[in-house]
């Protein structure tokens, strides 16, 4: 898996994770473990009722554990959504964290 990541360096990303959070940012490490180091990212927090709310992290590591998926941001596709206007349920969490 590491070795496919490396595509991604310096490029936007989108991680998954298993408790269903959503995290946008510069993809600047990983290690074997999949941990990621993420740039200027993000977090969208998504909504039924209310636009995607993103909250900003900064420089963010993301433990390998905890990743569930990982995919490249189409940077214009990205700028032109409307985020205020989206509105979607939440991800369920996919397995429980100990």
């Amino acid at each position: 898996m590491t070795s496919s990541l490396e595509q991604f360096m310096n490029r936007p990303i989108n991680v998954i994770t298993g408790d269903g959070r959503s995290f946008i940012g510069l993809l600047k490490g990983f290690d074997q473990l999949v941990n990621i180091v993420l740039e200027d990212s993000h977090e969208r927090v998504y909504s039924e009722t209310q636009g995607v709310e993103k909250i900003p992290l900064g420089l963010y590591i993301i433990r390998g554990d905890n990743v569930a998926l990982i995919g490249e941001i189409d940077e214009e596709l990205d700028k032109r959504i409307d985020f205020e206007k989206v509105k979607a349920a939440p991800l369920a969490p996919i397995w429980i964290s100990n």
